[in-house]
């Protein structure tokens, strides 16, 4: 099992690995979860996902995603769109409230937004801790190189379940939303006391 984190500057050096990433975000999001998402040659995708972002992976030694997650600053700009959250409660997604958040969505250096998180579903139950773990641990060492003190997510409302496990310090940032049948809710993760 290997994890890495993708950028448009290194890409190239991984192969199939950042079409798996979003043929992997495709089984999970629109295929299991039915989402309606931009979708192409099997591939989800969307407007976040530009040079600013990172991509990050769990994978085996053929290339087979079994987890990931996108990091994009919070100072992005393309556009009219920044990042997800942050045009969300600027009321620019119908998909997502606009009052996602208990506070003004963040636009500062260090704070980076989590999306599009995902464990396969067919992960099997022995490993699928394991995968989570190492998917954290990726997130911890791309937080040391880019400089991330903290990062908002948007996640199912039993994060702090996982959130122990993983030695992760979590809190609520916005209410609890039903989003597509399943309960989503805002959280800050705090890397600032890991940077070290």
């Amino acid at each position: 099992m290997h994890s890495t984190t993708l950028s448009f500057a290194n890409m190239h050096n991984h192969g199939e690995l950042f079409a798996n990433i979003l043929r992997a975000r495709r089984e999970s999001f629109i295929v299991r979860n039915q989402w309606n998402l931009p979708e192409t040659m099997g591939m989800e995708f969307d407007q976040y996902d530009t040079p600013v972002s990172r991509w990050l992976a769990v994978h085996d030694d053929t290339g087979q995603v079994l987890a990931g997650v996108r990091l994009t600053p919070t100072t992005a700009r393309c556009g009219i769109y920044s990042y997800m959250i942050r045009d969300a409660q600027r009321g620019l997604l119908d998909s997502i409230p606009s009052d996602l958040l208990y506070e003004p969505a963040p636009v500062a250096e260090g704070v980076w937004e989590v999306t599009r998180g995902f464990v396969k579903a067919d992960i099997p139950a022995q490993i699928r801790h394991k995968v989570r773990l190492r998917l954290v641990m990726q997130m911890l060492r791309t937080s040391r190189e880019e400089g991330i003190r903290r990062m908002l997510a948007l996640l199912p409302v039993n994060w702090d379940r996982w959130a122990s496990r993983c030695k992760l310090e979590m809190q609520a940032a916005g209410r609890e939303m039903d989003m597509g049948g399943i309960l989503y809710q805002a959280v800050w993760i705090d890397f600032a006391s890991q940077l070290h």
